[in-house]
């Protein structure tokens, strides 16, 4: 799998990004996601999140994890179809500001914070949702198992 990792906040310590890759490859692994899948993840301020978040989401607010992905079919959508053409999952945005505030209030390292929300993002490219009280249950359920099986618990 082909992550691509963007830092506009300039914070983010490099050994993060790589447990950070490396937990994105385990969570694949786990996901049975295909080797040639690419995606990105972009850290921001909350000022850039709020933005997106206005933007996309019609919410005027920071939030901690956005995620756009690119294999969710639209009605009407014609299929892209060719043999050669790579699985891009999507983009995983994510507020290092509000990741460190988050990380404060739960009582638990950024390492924690960031790596919970990375595979919430990486979670909803994959298609899980928590709209409802099921889905919610299931992919709470999934981060928690892939966090503790990664060694990164609570």
């Amino acid at each position: 799998m082909h992550i691509d990792f963007h830092d506009q906040t300039k914070s983010v310590p490099a050994d993060y990004i790589d447990l950070l890759q490396r937990l994105l490859m385990f969570t694949a692994e786990k996901e049975t996601v295909a080797s040639q899948a690419e995606l990105s993840v972009t850290f921001v301020s909350n000022q850039e999140i709020k933005e997106i978040n206005r933007n996309y989401r019609q919410q005027d607010r920071p939030t901690d994890v956005i995620s756009f992905a690119m294999q969710e079919k639209v009605s009407n959508e014609m299929d892209i179809v060719g043999e050669d053409l790579p699985l891009v999952l999507g983009d995983i945005v994510i507020s290092v500001d509000k990741a460190k505030e988050q990380a404060e209030e739960f009582g638990h390292s950024l390492e924690r914070e960031l790596s919970f929300l990375t595979v919430h993002g990486f979670l909803h490219l994959l298609g899980y949702d928590h709209m409802n009280q099921t889905d919610e249950a299931e992919m709470f359920g999934k981060q928690e198992a892939i966090l503790g099986e990664f060694g990164i618990g609570r």
